[in-house]
């Protein structure tokens, strides 16, 4: 396919792909080493124009292109420009991560549920604490550690409900899920 793609296109065509696992050297070998090429890493959060995309350009795309890219990935949410060897972070932190979230906000929902609140109303109230408090990280410019302790008050419910998520490795959870996440992205982009 990038084969035909080749035939069509000339030394100002840009492209842009958004192929997962796919190098820019991979790129370049199937298009031609002498084409402006970007890497792009959006998440799903785009389809409601809430997402991040990674953008991460060989050294043939000018800066007005890479600018150009950008603009068009902010019509979908936030987008920023990184060095390629940072992809497989960004598949950890930011691509596979909606699927992390959904879970996190179902099992809230679930022991809201569980506590008798309805499902729908539980989602809800679920999804908007988890959306609110990404953007008091984003807005406040405050360490999420230190948002979490004001939160928390002494002896109260949520530092007790802390207690419990660390006793069980909810960090610890994290960080291996998404290691394992970043090492699976460097194994396909080698295959």
């Amino acid at each position: 396919m990038l084969g035909d793609i080749a035939s069509s296109l000339n030394k100002e065509s840009l492209v842009v792909s958004i192929a997962a696992g796919v190098t820019l050297e991979q790129l370049a070998r199937a298009l031609g080493h002498d084409r402006k090429i970007i890497r792009a890493m959006p998440n799903t959060p785009s389809l409601v124009n809430a997402g991040m995309t990674s953008v991460t350009p060989n050294a043939l795309v000018s800066s007005e292109d890479v600018a150009e890219v950008l603009t068009i990935f902010r019509c979908f949410g936030q987008a920023e420009q990184i060095a390629e060897p940072m992809i497989h972070p960004v598949v950890g932190v930011s691509g596979s991560a909606p699927a992390y979230v959904f879970m996190f906000i179902e099992a809230m929902a679930d022991a809201a549920v569980l506590g008798g609140m309805p499902r729908a109303q539980a989602y809800k109230f679920a999804a908007q604490a988890v959306m609110g408090s990404a953007k008091m990280v984003l807005e406040s410019g405050e360490h999420p550690g230190a948002l979490k302790d004001m939160v928390c008050s002494p002896g109260g419910t949520t530092i007790e409900a802390v207690r419990v998520l660390e006793e069980k490795g909810f960090r610890s959870a994290v960080i291996e899920a998404i290691t394992q996440c970043m090492e699976k992205s460097e194994k396909l982009s080698r295959s």
